[in-house]
């Protein structure tokens, strides 16, 4: 792989970032990866103003993954408390998955936290049917912390529960 070129996202990504997430998450071409929502939820991960409006938080960073120019990867890191960031997002174009850009994301976001918003530890929620992913992240240090959330969505719908899974940084 040619060299990977990371860096915190600004308003001018919205447009190649939006459709990232899109084709990563959701749809038929979600399934070219291993990591995919599109068998569980059909409508969209996110949106452009919803992204536009991450990026202007003072308490977020999205870090964008370029190769060649090329859009290949994001992932999105919030504080969530004194000593506490979340990570979001983490994206990967799905016929690129596996090929290690995603730890690397990983890594480069834990820093991202630990460097702009003094973390110590960083949380992430994932579908707790997703057990390959679970595990992909157990693999790296993080644990689950026993706490199940809601998928954001009305009505509810168990089966898309969140595990909530924790890491000392």
């Amino acid at each position: 792989m040619t060299e990977i070129a990371v860096r915190v996202a600004t308003p001018d990504d919205v447009a190649a970032l939006h459709p990232l997430i899109e084709r990563a998450y959701r749809g038929d071409t979600a399934k070219a990866g291993w990591t995919h929502e599109a068998d569980m939820l059909f409508d969209d991960r996110t949106s452009a103003a919803e992204l536009a409006s991450l990026i202007g938080d003072p308490d977020r960073v999205i870090l964008l993954a370029h190769r060649d120019g090329t859009l290949i990867g994001c992932v999105q890191v919030a504080r969530a408390g004194d000593d506490l960031a979340y990570l979001g997002m983490l994206t990967v174009e799905p016929t690129l998955q596996a090929s290690s850009l995603g730890r690397r994301l990983l890594a480069a976001a834990e820093s991202e936290a630990v460097a702009r918003f003094g973390a110590r530890r960083m949380e992430m929620t994932v579908i707790h049917r997703r057990a390959e992913l679970i595990a992909w992240y157990e693999r790296r240090g993080y644990a689950p912390t026993g706490e199940t959330r809601s998928f954001p969505v009305d009505p509810p719908r168990p089966e898309l529960d969140f595990v909530v899974l924790e890491k000392t940084l």
